[in-house]
């Protein structure tokens, strides 16, 4: 994979002002602006939610890849997250988010408290100008933990999504980043709400997935959210009354890629994030088996498989699948090596 080619096309959207969905509750004509001048930070890749992970992806690739990208690449990088990452900026985007309490409602609220976190991993281990960043982030992401800690008590049911809807991916998300920002408040709430609502799931429905515009896969999702929160023994014995089909390699569904017909529509696209991220998904489940666990080579093949589609959609063109995908096709590789 051409990480180069990643930086390239990642910095080129964040920085592509339309087409952009700018999603919004219009409360006055105070809302009626620009995505530019209501997002300043987070204007480009289409929507806020993408902008968002599209700078995860920078920083992510500066702190781990540096050494597999040319100097250009990497100097384009800094140069964008040094533009858009300012105070100034992050403090419009925080205001916003106070202001609007539900807007990007699990999924980039998720997707922005992991960009501060990134940041403030990356400044830990050199990279002298995430300093700067993390910095500038802390309002932002403080403003959406406090968020998610009114909502998570109110929440009730999780939302069983294959968008951005799903409150497990979000929460796997959350619990990453909640002890690298020192949130144990955060880490405490997502526990707390993944073992009452998700550890006493039995049987999933996995063969009815996936649903037809599905980027992420509902049962595994939630898999390895638990995977997050049970010891390892305590989550290979939930992960058989969760999916006891698994040793015999069953649900077939879940376990092959999914046929993407017309990656021009924007939403049928979604099809190929599902194959990068169920890759990545089936990697972390893998991992969190025992070596002669028989269920273990059946996800590592299932994930090596769902790579190998997934990465297929990269070459193509079109900023319908380039203003998100790089993201999902990180998160595949880096478990897989």
């Amino acid at each position: 994979m051409d990480l180069g080619r990643l930086v390239r096309t990642a910095v080129t959207n964040a920085t592509r002002a339309y087409p952009y969905a700018l999603i919004t509750v219009v409360d006055g004509p105070e809302d009626l602006r620009l995505p530019a001048e209501q997002h300043p930070a987070f204007s480009g890749c289409y929507d806020w939610h993408s902008a968002v992970h599209t700078h995860w992806l920078l920083v992510r690739l500066l702190r781990r890849h540096a050494g597999e990208l040319e100097p250009e690449a990497a100097e384009a990088a800094l140069a964008v997250l040094g533009t858009h990452l300012t105070p100034a900026n992050l403090t419009a985007e925080a205001a916003f988010l106070a202001r609007h309490s539900s807007f990007e409602r699990p999924y980039g609220w998720a997707w922005l408290v992991a960009l501060a976190a990134e940041c403030t991993t990356a400044a830990a281990e050199g990279l002298e100008p995430a300093r700067e960043w993390a910095a500038a982030l802390a309002p932002a992401a403080d403003v959406v933990v406090g968020l998610v800690l009114d909502w998570l008590p109110r929440a009730g049911r999780p939302v069983r999504d294959g968008t951005h809807a799903s409150t497990a991916f979000a929460l796997g998300l959350l619990l990453d980043a909640a002890a690298t920002l020192g949130r144990d408040d955060l880490d405490a709430a997502v526990r707390a709400y993944v073992r009452e609502r998700f550890v006493p799931d039995r049987d999933a429905p996995l063969s009815w997935e996936p649903s037809g515009q599905d980027f992420l896969s509902p049962g595994l999702s939630e898999a390895d959210l638990v995977r997050r929160v049970l010891a390892p023994g305590l989550f290979g014995d939930w992960l058989e009354a969760f999916w006891p089909g698994l040793a015999t390699a069953e649900p077939r569904n879940l376990l092959d890629p999914v046929e993407v017909r017309d990656r021009t529509d924007g939403q049928l696209g979604h099809l190929d994030g599902l194959n990068l991220s169920r890759s990545a998904a089936l990697a972390h489940l893998a991992a969190a088996l025992a070596e002669a666990d028989p269920r273990r080579s059946v996800l590592e093949t299932a994930a090596a498989h769902h790579l190998d589609a997934g990465l297929g959609a990269l070459a193509e063109e079109g900023y319908q699948s380039t203003h998100w995908l790089g993201t999902f096709a990180l998160l595949a590789l880096e478990p897989a090596g």
